[in-house]
C-alpha cells in the first residue's frame, strides 16, 4: 500500500487539515509570530514527531522480536539546536531506553534507531516530484 496524504489549506490562515489513505486526519499550523494561531504542530515539529515515532515504535518492536527486557522509550528530537548549518539541518535525537537492559543490548537497540524506516528516508536520497493537479481532486 502506497502511503498517501492529501494537503488542504484553510480559510483560516496558516491553518493545514491533512487526511490519509487510512482514514486519519490532523492538523498543521504556524505559530502566532509567523501569523498562524497556534493551534496545531509546525511543519517543522511533523517531520520530527514522524521521527520520534517511528524510532520509538522500531525499538519496541525489535525489543520484543529479539525478547529484550524494554519496559519504555522516550524520544526527544531537536531541529537545529546551535541554529541553521551553512548546509542542511542538523537533527540531534537522544533515546532513553527503560528496562533492565545492559550495555551490549543498550548498542543493539541503538544500531537499530539508526536504521528505522524514517531514519533511513530523511538521511538518504529524497526526490519529490511535483505536478499541478489543475484544482481537481
Amino acid at each position: 500500500m502506497t502511503a498517501t496524504v492529501k494537503a488542504t489549506l484553510q480559510e483560516t490562515p496558516y491553518i493545514v487539515s491533512f487526511a490519509d489513505d487510512l482514514g486519519h486526519s490532523w492538523t498543521a499550523d504556524e505559530p502566532l509570530e509567523a501569523g498562524g494561531g497556534n493551534t496545531a504542530p509546525t511543519p517543522e515539529r511533523l517531520i520530527l514527531a514522524s521521527l520520534g515515532a517511528c524510532t520509538a515504535i522500531t525499538l519496541k518492536m525489535v525489543a520484543a522480536r529479539r525478547q529484550l527486557p524494554l519496559t519504555g522509550v522516550q524520544v526527544e528530537l531537536q531541529l537545529n539546536p546551535d541554529g541553521k548549518p551553512e548546509t542542511g539541518n542538523d537533527i540531534v535525537r537522544r533515546i532513553a531506553l527503560q528496562g533492565d537492559l545492559n550495555e551490549e543490548q543498550q548498542a543493539q537497540l541503538l544500531k537499530v534507531a539508526n536504521s528505522c524506516p524514517m531514519h533511513k528516508l530523511l538521511s538518504g536520497e529524497i526526490r519529490i516530484q511535483t505536478e499541478l493537479n489543475n484544482g481537481r481532486g
